[in-house]
């Protein structure tokens, strides 16, 4: 099942760059041939508004405690994460023109993923099956873009910034219970694209978690001692390739 699910993500990341240019390949055709860039104004906007589509896989930087005692039988566990599952964000796009190179972009949305976390003893043996982590992120990134010049119908950039998420789905999941909110740093790089009725942009951008979300407070129920007293910090860490459309 995860293999198909990774086929049909790497399919529509693969078919959608097409698809926007087939849409407009006759007139960007045109233009090439009269000498013409594709949207001659548009960076020029000082306010323009899109929309994106993205796919992303979600991450714990997991610190351990390595603790021993007799609720672990005196043997030391360790959290890791041991595979990366696909997810994907959809989100509404607010770019404000600062100056010829710089832009301030908003992109609120939506975000659903899943992380697996698999405890193993000091000998290294796996103690049952991952405990998985589902998260629906409302998402609110504030990024700063930086272009360089463009080049006819391209034009790289670089963005950084800071994302704040609120997972509607924590709460206690699987003997772990985590804190809501959290907070990025961001950074990340791209290409925008002319075409000849919109432009396309191909992103791709990582997040780093800036707070603990684990919760440190003891449970009150004896199964998710072991599990718990074993992680002493969870920082989030995210990866996703985006595709705006403005």
């Amino acid at each position: 099942m995860r293999v198909f699910i990774v086929f049909i993500i790497m399919t529509l990341a693969t078919s959608i760059p097409a698809v926007a240019q087939s849409v407009d390949g006759q007139v960007t055709r045109d233009n090439n041939r009269r000498g013409i860039p594709n949207l001659p104004t548009f960076d020029m906007k000082p306010l323009h508004f899109g929309f994106l589509i993205g796919f992303n896989t979600i991450d714990f930087h997991i610190y351990n405690t390595g603790i021993r005692n007799e609720y672990n039988d005196s043997v030391a566990r360790y959290g890791e994460i041991l595979d990366l599952e696909p997810g994907i964000n959809l989100g509404i796009v607010t770019d404000l023109r600062l100056t010829n190179h710089l832009n301030l972009r908003c992109l609120p949305g939506v975000g659903f993923g899943q992380r697996n976390v698999t405890f193993i003893d000091e000998y290294g043996e796996r103690l049952g099956k991952p405990l998985k982590i589902k998260s629906t992120f409302v998402e609110l990134p504030l990024l700063v873009k930086y272009s360089a010049y463009r080049m006819k119908n391209v034009k790289p950039y670089l963005v950084a910034g800071n994302t704040f998420r609120y997972d509607l789905a924590r709460d206690k999941q699987s003997h772990l219970k985590l804190h809501s909110f959290d907070a990025y740093w961001d950074l990340g790089a791209g290409f925008d694209f002319y075409l000849a009725f919109f432009r396309l942009s191909v992103e791709f951008r990582a997040s780093f978690g800036l707070t603990n979300i684990f919760e440190t407070k003891p449970s009150d129920e004896i199964d998710d001692i072991p599990f718990q007293q074993a992680i002493d910090c969870m920082k989030s860490r995210w990866y996703g390739l985006t595709f705006y459309f403005e």
